[in-house]
């Protein structure tokens, strides 16, 4: 299971990597689309490097949930809790 403070670090380096703003941390308040500049097609790049990286599906629905840097890391935590709590999740 990953912690919010790792799901965070791992955000914020994919974001480094795909944008060119100068992100020096993010805060929770943070607005994924606003604040942090992401249109549409970086947010599906982003949504999928989350998705490999963590092995997790985030359903369409879910994701028109989130509005904040907050709401994805919430999301995320969430989703790695469920794997890591099912048995022999990890030798999938």
């Amino acid at each position: 299971m990953a912690d919010r403070d790792s799901i965070r670090q791992t955000l914020l380096q994919f974001l480094r990597e795909d944008s060119a703003a100068d992100l020096a941390i993010i805060e929770d308040t943070s607005e994924l689309r606003g604040g942090l500049g992401l249109d549409s097609v970086d947010f599906v790049g982003l949504v999928m490097r989350i998705e490999g990286h963590y092995r997790i599906r985030l359903t369409r629905e879910e994701l028109e949930g989130l509005n904040t840097v907050g709401d994805l890391l919430t999301l995320v935590e969430g989703k790695t809790a469920a794997i890591a709590a099912i048995p022999n999740a990890a030798a999938a």
